[in-house]
């Protein structure tokens, strides 16, 4: 079972049909994403069921039907086991984004949340599971495919918000602060904190 975000509603990918209550149920290789998204843009509608016979193919089904941007994030410590959130959108959220040319998926991890928040020395201990969100640019949709990492760094300087991707904020947050924080995040991002 794949959890796909759109407005932070779940796109559920599944084998299994459910009886519908406050979601709707759809065969996978019928619907198109508009349809898809113009449910889910319903009030009385909590998520959609996307409904596929075979488990291995389901996500690369699905993946076919919307063009992919393909990210690399990370969930970093501090020595103080503090994580670093960055605050863009009104929302707080972990750093992440695009890899660029020939670059691999770490190295984009690496490279953005140095990118965005200006902390260094950054160390991968291990991948995270990959979150999927479904986003509009320039007028048409697209879904986000970010492979995290949680990092661990020795860095204490100042923090840098990269500006020009209109984050505003970025702090280290102990347990109960992130908690907080996440009352105002994003679903997948809850998912991974």
């Amino acid at each position: 079972m794949y959890r796909i975000f759109f407005n932070d509603k779940p796109i559920i990918l599944t084998t299994k049909v459910e009886k519908e209550t406050d979601f709707k149920n759809f065969l996978l290789k019928d619907i198109s994403i508009n349809s898809i998204l113009e449910t889910l843009s319903k009030k009385k509608i909590r998520a959609v069921h996307l409904i596929h016979h075979n488990e291995k193919k389901i996500l690369k089904v699905f993946l076919k039907k919307i063009p992919n941007v393909i990210a690399g994030g990370g969930k970093v410590y501090n020595y103080e086991g503090k994580i670093l959130f960055i605050y863009r959108n009104d929302k707080w959220d972990l750093p992440k984004g695009k890899a660029e040319n020939n670059e691999g998926i770490e190295e984009t991890a690496i490279r953005e949340v140095e990118e965005e928040t200006g902390v260094e020395h950054l160390e991968i201990i291990k991948p995270l599971p990959t979150t999927y969100h479904i986003f509009k640019r320039n007028g048409k949709y697209k879904i986000k495919i970010t492979y995290w990492f949680e990092m661990k760094t020795s860095f204490s300087g100042k923090l840098y918000p990269q500006e020009a991707e209109g984050i505003t904020k970025v702090v280290w947050l102990n347990e109960k602060e992130a908690k907080e924080a996440l009352k105002n995040s994003y679903a997948n991002i809850k998912l991974l904190v």
